[in-house]
């Protein structure tokens, strides 16, 4: 008869061989990140310091997209997405990105690219490089009027409406 602990029966003891091999769920990141075929190594215990943000290349992501669509079997993704240590967040996010162009963001503040930035700064261009000109014509006709005074040569006078008269 088995021993009851308070009235519960201990579940058997699940022994392991000592030869016996890991679950995929276990395995570690540099196994799971290697491509078949790669050399593995064995990653280094030390904890580093200040965790740093993990960075998927285009093509990691575009492999990872074309397995999980070519994946016909159920919970064959979720396989594929704990054997990459992958959540299924990171697929929507990706395949957003595919659709858009599998473009590179980069992270942080956007510059503002304003549309008519270019158009402002070329009509202030002319605008200074006119005003320029104006203020040399202005400066030409102002030694016009005093030679001519000099001279004596009567002026014509200018109506309002830009005639002479």
């Amino acid at each position: 008869m088995k021993k009851k602990l308070n009235g519960v029966v201990p579940a058997p003891p699940v022994l392991a061989s000592p030869g016996a091999e890991r679950s995929e769920a276990e395995r570690s990141e540099v196994e799971r990140s290697a491509a078949p075929g790669e050399a593995k190594t064995a990653p280094d215990p030390e904890v580093l310091a200040k965790a740093q943000r993990r960075q998927f290349t285009a093509d990691y992501k575009k492999r990872i997209l074309a397995e999980a669509d070519s994946a016909s079997e159920p919970g064959a993704i979720g396989a594929m997405l704990r054997r990459e240590g992958l959540y299924s967040s990171h697929l929507t996010h990706w395949r957003q990105q595919r659709d858009l162009g599998l473009v590179a963001h980069r992270r942080g503040l956007k510059p503002k690219h304003d549309p008519l930035f270019e158009e402002v700064r070329k009509l202030k261009q002319q605008n200074r490089q006119l005003t320029e000109r104006l203020a040399q014509a202005e400066l030409i006709i102002d030694v016009q009027k005093k030679v001519s005074l000099l001279l004596g040569i009567p002026l014509a006078a200018v109506g309002s409406d830009g005639s002479n008269s």
